[in-house]
């Protein structure tokens, strides 16, 4: 099967294909760096994995671009309120540069915990202020701005197909629009907000306009046009992005560049906790760490993800998380015991490229991993299989290993008194010191290659 990708622009799945034969450029809307991410917004992060993973299965050369917002993220959509990035310095008593640089720290420290790998690129949007002028500057020239007391805005409805990414009602907002600021409409958006004049901010610049800074949205058209050109293959992100900054990077690219940015757009969806969406901004969300100091590595969570589409809300709950991190433990397990890997089962291999080609099917590419498992394929075949099937689970199958457990040299000795026992046929000696051993803590497994003894 050909790779079929769902387009939220055309609301349909849709055959890739590149722009550029045998290459991908991808763009991957990063983090906003004013507190940890949460693992809803890591549920993003893990469906674009398994994309790039995809495509590269599919023989591409993937380009992946991914910002990081270190200024101008206002903590209203309506492009009112403090900057994201300031409020938060006050908050940790740091400066905003150095809590930008600590809190994109921590998040790529949670992309290796979860097996993502880095993009080829990384662009803060600090690092690219004279690109974002350059962009509203021709913006400007092309008639798309306007200017207010606190700022230059997007000119919304100079454009005929402002809002088609999230099928906007633009006549509906008119009929009921309530503007409040300087703003003409309701949906004109900010792309140069100027300081306060009483106000001493850590982040500004100069600019024509005046010092200040760049709004939320003219970042990305700025850095993805820079570094993957005016038109690229695929534009990623989170579903809370399709109604207002995914919908005004079009509109911004649009109106300067004359595309919709990128061939297609895909959006993963929301982790629920509660029956509410994670948020950083509410306070109501966890951390990565959360899921380990439970006891469950990290990557557990990733297996967690994998078991429901990208395009479908998931509900989080310990009791799910747990009984997911169990079954990759016996995956894992079940792997270590088979030994070496052989050749790939051609069948198996084949219905599971046609899964991961059917829109990222994780939920049965994974399902068919345990039918792989009770399957009567040798053990070699199943192992080599399986590390295939890896290169886009990206459970890191290969690597893991069985924990060495100290075993005290009193349970030893009960291990190989029962040993002895069964071999003399005393089935209630042996029995008995199976209990002795189950209160001191272990079990044994009995196996063709001889006992072994485990925590439990």
């Amino acid at each position: 099967m050909e790779l079929q990708l769902f387009d939220t622009y055309e609301r349909k799945v849709r055959t890739f294909k590149p722009l550029v034969p045998g290459e991908v450029g991808l763009y991957c809307c990063g983090p906003t760096v004013y507190n940890y991410a949460h693992i809803g917004n890591l549920r993003t992060y893990l469906f674009e994995d398994v994309l790039r993973r995809v495509l590269a299965l599919n023989g591409y050369q993937v380009k992946l671009v991914m910002n990081i917002t270190d200024v101008g993220h206002l903590t209203s959509d309506a492009d009112t309120g403090e900057d994201k990035m300031e409020l938060s310095a006050r908050r940790t008593g740091m400066n905003a540069w150095e809590m930008a640089e600590f809190y994109a720290a921590a998040f790529k420290q949670d992309l290796s915990l979860l097996n993502i790998s880095e993009p080829d690129i990384w662009c803060k949007a600090t690092d690219h202020i004279q690109e974002q002028v350059d962009f509203i500057l021709d913006l400007q020239a092309k008639g798309f701005t306007y200017q207010t007391s606190d700022g230059i805005y997007f000119d919304s409805r100079k454009l005929d197909h402002y809002g088609y990414l999230a099928r906007l009602d633009v006549a509906g907002l008119m009929e009921g629009a309530r503007v409040e600021s300087e703003r003409h409409f309701v949906t004109d958006f900010a792309l140069w907000k100027f300081s306060p004049a009483d106000e001493q901010r850590q982040m500004e610049w100069d600019s024509p306009w005046g010092r200040g800074f760049p709004g939320w949205h003219i970042e990305c058209s700025a850095m993805a046009a820079k570094y993957l050109g005016d038109y690229f293959d695929i534009h990623c992100g989170g579903e809370d992005h399709i109604s207002i900054h995914h919908t005004n990077e079009i509109a911004q690219s649009e109106a300067s560049r004359g595309t919709r940015m990128a061939n297609i757009w895909m959006h993963g969806y929301f982790l629920q906790m509660d029956n509410a969406k994670m948020s950083k901004s509410t306070g109501g969300f966890l951390r990565l760490e959360s899921i380990e100091a439970q006891g469950l590595p990290a990557v557990a969570y990733r297996y967690f993800c994998l078991t429901a589409h990208y395009r479908t809300q998931m509900s989080f709950s310990w009791e799910s998380l747990e009984s997911n991190g169990i079954a990759l433990q016996r995956l894992y397990q079940a792997a270590w015991e088979w030994g070496d890997p052989s050749e790939v089962d051609e069948d198996f291999y084949q219905r599971f490229l046609n899964f991961v080609n059917d829109d990222l099917n994780m939920p049965r590419a994974l399902a068919l991993t345990w039918d792989l498992a009770k399957s009567s394929l040798p053990n070699a075949v199943k192992k080599a299989t399986l590390l295939a099937f890896d290169v886009v689970f990206g459970l890191g199958i290969e690597r893991w290993k069985p924990a060495v457990v100290d075993v005290p040299e009193a349970v030893q000795i009960l291990a190989q008194q029962r040993q002895q026992a069964r071999q003399d046929k005393q089935w209630q000696l042996a029995d008995e010191l199976r209990a002795a051993i189950a209160e001191a803590g272990f079990q044994v497994e009995d196996s063709r290659d001889g006992p072994s003894l485990k925590p439990l």
